[in-house]
């Protein structure tokens, strides 16, 4: 059994366990309108606003805010992690992580520059932005030896990161895994987006017959895993990549479907005992038209359903990481009666999808959330499912 034994997870909710799930719970969204990257537009984003860590020691090409986020998440489980480290060895501990900006930011602000001196500024570092940046610095930090590197496939990355860090433990070549994902606001991002005409100016509005796309956020979620018994597991996982289209879903929903069926024969549960869905839920008309067509198609008319990015935006490159620590929170000890996760959106049912039981502020079990799925359905057809359990 793989669990996922502590949670350091930043996101414009908060960066506390407590103060995430108070304002999850009570319906607070994290999502806000700026211009920050966005000149001249305003539009909601999900931006992480704590204050983030000194990174002035680092090396030059490991100075992003990128970084930044995922060594505040480290912050928060530093001595559990080091004591693994110590129980382990330096060489047994690895380190996989999801993201799809890494340190474009740094190069935008470089380039700016650029335009007005005619010379990059001194602080810049083509490194900044490489993709496996996050996993090399974590791992210089923490002094591990052991497999680091970074997935990076659009809304998945960090979904797909943590299965690999499953089959690391389960193939015997580590016996613990920091993993999750990072990722981070940037004009580029926010641009490339609206660019799709897939950008909702107001916070996003899922399976709404008047959603109109996206709010694109950051935030950083790390899972300390191994086969240490602790309040929850990772199940099953599922992956699979359909390749329909560079941008849009499969309509069919054919290889989300496998994602999710993989997931639940992973872990022997059939889907009439999944407790809580959280849906990938991006809030554009095709993603989610997909999505609730396989729900639908999979499990019962009751299942418990929610689509958590009009609380933090869309993380991308952390999404599947920073959904499944929601999850994780929902399914720990100080929440008995499994209060869930609420669907933030106008209630105006689209009668071109299928009828599904999105839950309001307030909705609970009665009883601790014992399985919970999230979903990741990521561009050019990359999917992945994780599924949670409780102890």
């Amino acid at each position: 059994m793989l669990y996922l034994n502590q949670l350091g997870m930043v996101c414009p909710l908060g960066e506390s366990h407590a103060e995430i799930s108070r304002r999850l719970f009570a319906g607070d969204s994290g999502v806000a309108m700026t211009t920050r990257h966005s000149p001249g537009r305003e539009l909601a984003l999900g931006s992480v606003e704590t204050v983030l860590p000194d990174i002035s020691a680092l090396p030059l090409g490991q100075r992003s805010r990128n970084n930044q986020l995922a060594l505040a998440a480290l912050a928060q489980i530093r001595p559990q992690v080091d004591a693994a480290i110590q129980q382990f060895g330096a060489g047994r501990v690895a380190i996989v992580l999801g993201t799809s900006t890494s340190g474009i930011a740094q190069s935008e602000a470089a380039f700016r520059y650029r335009l007005q001196h005619e010379r990059f500024p001194a602080d810049f570092d083509y490194g900044q932005q490489e993709m496996a940046s996050p996993a090399a610095t974590l791992a210089s930090v923490l002094g591990v030896t052991g497999p680091a590197y970074v997935h990076s496939s659009a809304c998945a990355s960090s979904s797909k990161a943590m299965a690999s860090a499953a089959r690391l433990i389960k193939m015997g070549l580590c016996d613990a895994v920091l993993t999750g994902g990072v990722d981070s606001l940037c004009a580029f991002t926010v641009a490339g987006f609206g660019a799709l005409e897939s950008v909702s100016a107001a916070r996003c509005n899922p399976f709404s017959a008047n959603r109109n796309g996206i709010n694109i956020g950051e935030g950083a979620a790390l899972f300390l895993m191994s086969k240490a018994e602790a309040t929850v597991s990772l199940r099953g996982w599922g992956e699979s990549s359909d390749g329909y289209h560079i941008s849009a879903p499969d309509p069919s929903g054919a290889g989300a479907r496998s994602a999710i069926e993989q997931a639940l024969a992973r872990a022997g549960v059939a889907p009439k005992h999944i407790d809580y869905i959280n849906l990938h839920g991006t809030a554009t008309v095709q993603n989610d038209a997909m999505e609730g067509r396989v729900i639908a198609a999979l499990f019962t008319d009751d299942v418990a359903l929610s689509s958590t990015k009009p609380f933090t935006g869309h993380a991308l490159g952390a999404a599947g990481a920073v959904e499944a620590g929601l999850c994780w929170l929902a399914m720990q000890d100080d929440n008995p009666q499994g209060q869930l996760p609420p669907h933030l959106w106008d209630g105006a049912c689209d009668p071109g999808l299928p009828q599904l039981n999105l839950l309001p502020i307030g909705a609970c079990l009665g009883h601790p959330l014992r399985w919970a799925l999230s979903n990741s359905f990521a561009f050019g057809g990359a999917n992945a499912s994780l599924l949670l359990g409780r102890e």
